[in-house]
């Protein structure tokens, strides 16, 4: 006699939460003599089916993370891709009708496999992310998420209620306050941390020593809120975030010091310490 092969972890899943719902809502025993109620008992049964399909319970959990100075690529049980920037961590959790991945530091790259009845969603932070099947970048910021997208489309909403809808070639901020404006990029620089490269393109100091800081595991601190904005330029290599660093006083008005406990303190040139 040939054996039934083993229930697949989404069978197992379903058998949970169905025996759940009969234990909560459990049926009347039958009695021939009241047809009604065992109609009553039919259109319970189909009633808690129904909503089975509502409930999306979770069957699998799986966390990731990448060290200062790593990327990290990652094949996904759907057969999914997921790239981790350096110094980066994320969740992944399996559910019967969606698959979810949570941005909980650092950036990633995303080509996700087509599944219509499996939509895949990223979480940062208030930021979230639906698509079916594409390529696309989030990357996790203090206040918010940067979200760029190569290829297919995808819907980025915001915990308030915001909400925009991204074609190939643009990017968006979901920053406090600010209206979630798509903007086209250049897709190559923005996803250059793949391969090892920091591009900036007048991009302020502050973001730009943001990023250098996931690179490196003594933190930067930027002492003078004034230097913020100042724009920066260049193509550099990521691994190599210490010369960077110490180009910097060379292109612009700042100073870097280092202080006992490792910390470098940006400041400007000339100004106190």
């Amino acid at each position: 006699m040939t054996s039934l092969p083993p229930p697949s972890r989404e069978e197992e899943a379903l058998a949970r939460h169905r025996e759940e719902l009969r234990k909560r809502f459990p049926l009347p025993e039958p009695r021939p003599r009241k047809p009604r109620k065992a109609v009553a008992g039919a259109l319970l049964v189909m009633l808690l089916a129904a909503g089975l399909g509502w409930l999306d319970p979770a069957y699998q959990h799986e966390s990731y993370a990448s060290a200062v100075g790593e990327r990290r690529m990652l094949e996904l049980a759907d057969g999914s891709r997921m790239t981790l920037d350096s110094n980066s961590r994320a969740s992944v959790e399996w559910h019967l009708r969606s698959r979810r991945i949570e941005l909980q530091a650092g950036q990633a790259l995303f080509d996700v496999s087509k599944t219509v009845f499996r939509p895949f969603q990223v979480e940062a932070g208030t930021t979230r992310v639906r698509v079916l099947g594409t390529l696309f970048s989030v990357d996790r910021l203090d206040q918010g998420a940067r979200v760029t997208l190569v290829r297919g489309k995808v819907d980025v909403e915001t915990e308030d209620g915001r909400h925009v809808q991204l074609a190939p070639g643009q990017q968006v901020e979901t920053r406090p306050g600010q209206r979630l404006q798509p903007l086209g990029v250049d897709t190559e620089a923005a996803l250059a941390w793949k391969d090892n490269r920091l591009i900036f393109d007048r991009t302020p100091l502050a973001d730009a020593l943001a990023r250098i800081q996931r690179y490196r595991t003594a933190p930067i601190r930027l002492d003078d809120p004034s230097l913020a904005g100042l724009p920066i330029t260049g193509v550099f290599d990521s691994s190599k975030v210490e010369d960077l660093l110490a180009l910097l006083p060379s292109i612009l008005p700042l100073s870097l010091d280092s202080g006992s406990d490792g910390t470098l303190h940006v400041r400007r040139k000339g100004g106190k310490k």
